[in-house]
C-alpha cells in the first residue's frame, strides 16, 4: 500500500507555474529568490463585545470554522473610559495560518468566497504596505461558504493580511497574482 501526500493545489500551482514565471519577470537567480507567502493573517473586532461576551466565542467559533483552524480571541491593551473598556478584555477574534492550511484558505477565497461578494469588481492593488505584505478587508462573514447563513445573528466582517518575503510592492502584486487574487486593474503583460 502506498501512501500518497497531500498537496494543496495551489502549492502545486505555486512550484510549477508561479516560480517560474516570477523568475522570469523579475531575473532571479535561484528559485530561493523568488517570493512566497510565508502566513495569512485574520483578524476580527467585534463591536459591542463590551456589553456581550458571547459575540467573541461567536466570531471565535465563526473564524474556526472558515479557515479550519482554532481561532484564538484577542484582548484590549488598555482602559478607555469613553468605550466602557478596560485592560484585559477580549474584544476580538484572531488567526493566522501557514503551509497547507493556508494555501487551502487562499485557494477557497478567490475561487468560492470572493466571487460571492454583491458587485465584486475584484480586489483594490492598492493595499499593499510597502514591504511585499498585502491586507485587505471582507465585510460579509457569509460570503465563505462554511458559514450557514441561518445561524448568523450579526453580519460582520473581518480583515485579512496576506504576508510575503516580497521585498516590494510589485513583487508581492505578481506573487499574488500569479496565485489567482482578483485584482481590479490586473495589469496585462
Amino acid at each position: 500500500m502506498s501512501t500518497v501526500k497531500y498537496t494543496p493545489r495551489l502549492a502545486d500551482k505555486y512550484k510549477k507555474e508561479v516560480v517560474p514565471a516570477l523568475m522570469k519577470k523579475f531575473g532571479y537567480s535561484s528559485v530561493m529568490q523568488a517570493p512566497r507567502l510565508e502566513k495569512i493573517c485574520l483578524n476580527r473586532g467585534v463591536n459591542g463585545a463590551v456589553a456581550d461576551k458571547k459575540l467573541v466565542e461567536i466570531a471565535v467559533e465563526e473564524l474556526g470554522i472558515i479557515t479550519g483552524q482554532r481561532a484564538v480571541s484577542t484582548l484590549s491593551k488598555k482602559d478607555i473610559s469613553n468605550f466602557k473598556l478596560r485592560k484585559n478584555i477580549p474584544i476580538g477574534a484572531r488567526v493566522t495560518l501557514r503551509g497547507g492550511k493556508m494555501y487551502e484558505f487562499l485557494d477557497r477565497l478567490v475561487s468560492t468566497a470572493l466571487p460571492r461578494v454583491r458587485d465584486f469588481k475584484g480586489v483594490n492593488e492598492k493595499s499593499f504596505d510597502g514591504r511585499g505584505n498585502f491586507t485587505m478587508g471582507v465585510t460579509e462573514q457569509i460570503i465563505f461558504p462554511e458559514i450557514d447563513i441561518d445561524k448568523v445573528n450579526k453580519i460582520t466582517g473581518m480583515d485579512i493580511t496576506f504576508v510575503t518575503t516580497a521585498h516590494t510592492n510589485e513583487e508581492a502584486y505578481e506573487l499574488l497574482k500569479e496565485l489567482g487574487m482578483p485584482f481590479k486593474n490586473a495589469k496585462k503583460d
